[in-house]
């Protein structure tokens, strides 16, 4: 369980969203956190991918091993 205190003009925000999206606050604000978490995953594996291929073989090096380069 989560509790936590907002101001009174991001609630209202959250209220209008909620009413909008047809949900309870306590939806809106789940499918929040979730894509958050979700897109926080997402960029550490991006980065972790990034550094990993930096060190890789170049574009014409791979095409000169697989015999695409005439």
């Amino acid at each position: 369980m989560l509790a936590l205190r907002l101001e009174k003009e991001l609630e209202a925000k959250l209220s209008a969203l909620a009413r909008i999206k047809g949900r309870t606050k306590s939806e809106v604000v789940r499918e929040a956190i979730v894509r958050m978490i979700e897109d926080t995953e997402d960029l550490a594996l991006a980065e972790n991918a990034l550094r990993r291929t930096r060190s890789a073989k170049s574009l014409r090096q791979l095409r000169k091993e697989l015999g695409l380069d005439r």
